[in-house]
């Protein structure tokens, strides 16, 4: 992944929220991740989703802050408040408890974003403890990211 930004000359922006700073984490093991990783935000409560991000709180009140409706202006907020072009967002329920019969336990919405270009987003229901959860949640995102960089530059 690495590789693929720098050879496009993009950087990466990460928006975190259950996943608390893991997927930062785990693009940040990678050597020399500097020259393509931007920064990233760990936005677990509402009210820095807002500040930190622009989530509009009409957003939250509607949809709640575990939503594909949350987890793109995440991404967008990322993007704008960064230097990167691309970007990823995660929010969801790691557990073990905060889900309902509607948001259970395990939903993880994630986005995916090229600056000033389409929101890909996805609703992933994992299953397993809170660890499981955060783990497969930042194998998605990384994975995703591959996905748009991969289709990006395809269509370029």
């Amino acid at each position: 992944m690495g590789a693929r930004l720098t050879q496009c000359g993009l950087k990466l922006v990460t928006a975190e929220s259950c996943t608390g700073g893991r997927l930062g984490q785990a693009v940040t093991n990678v050597a020399g991740s500097s020259v393509w990783y931007e920064r990233g935000f760990i936005t677990y409560s509402n009210v820095s989703k807002c500040e930190m991000l622009g989530v509009r709180q009409a957003t939250l009140d509607q949809h709640g802050a575990v939503s594909a409706q949350t987890a793109q202006e995440m991404v967008i907020g990322a993007l704008n408040r960064s230097h990167a072009q691309v970007g990823v967002s995660i929010t969801g329920i790691a557990g073990p408890g905060g889900g309902t019969a509607l948001k259970p336990v395990g939903m993880v919405c994630l986005a995916w974003a090229l600056k000033d270009g389409a929101v890909r987003q996805e609703i992933q229901y994992f299953q397993g403890d809170r660890e499981t959860v955060r783990r497969l949640s930042v194998t998605t995102a990384l994975q995703g990211i591959l996905y748009i960089l991969n289709d990006a530059t395809a269509v370029a």
